[in-house]
């Protein structure tokens, strides 16, 4: 298999491992779960989303599709800062909880924007 396709299976299934388990942790939060508290629980979401970032860096230098240079990949990353952004507020910043609600909501419409921006290239 080459270096391209394993960089991409390992970059996607990252970014569906951070969309169940943001997903979930939102859940958690709203129905203010104990699981919030646990060490994997917060751990995991930072080991996997260093391996989505990493994976995305190496998939830019081995295709050459940089941001800046190519749109579609500029809008993942602004998109991604947004959708980090909004799910801090979501998950640990908000006030209130419909405050926690709306930013969950918010974050999880952003980070599917991510994946439909990734699936149909605009401009490519």
């Amino acid at each position: 298999m080459s270096t391209y396709l394993i960089l991409k299976n390992l970059h996607m299934t990252c970014a569906v491992l951070t969309f169940l388990g943001f997903s979930l942790r939102g859940y958690w939060m709203l129905t203010e779960s104990a699981m919030l508290q646990k060490k994997a629980v917060k751990v995991f979401p930072h080991i996997v989303d260093t391996l989505l970032l990493l994976s995305a860096i190496m998939l830019a230098v081995v295709t050459g599709f940089y941001p800046f240079v190519y749109g579609w990949v500029t809008i993942k990353v602004v998109l991604l800062v947004a959708y980090i952004v909004l799910g801090t507020f979501a998950l640990k910043r908000g006030k209130t909880k419909q405050s926690r609600l709306v930013f969950f909501i918010a974050s999880l419409a952003v980070l599917l924007a991510i994946f439909a921006t990734a699936a149909i290239k605009p401009g490519f």
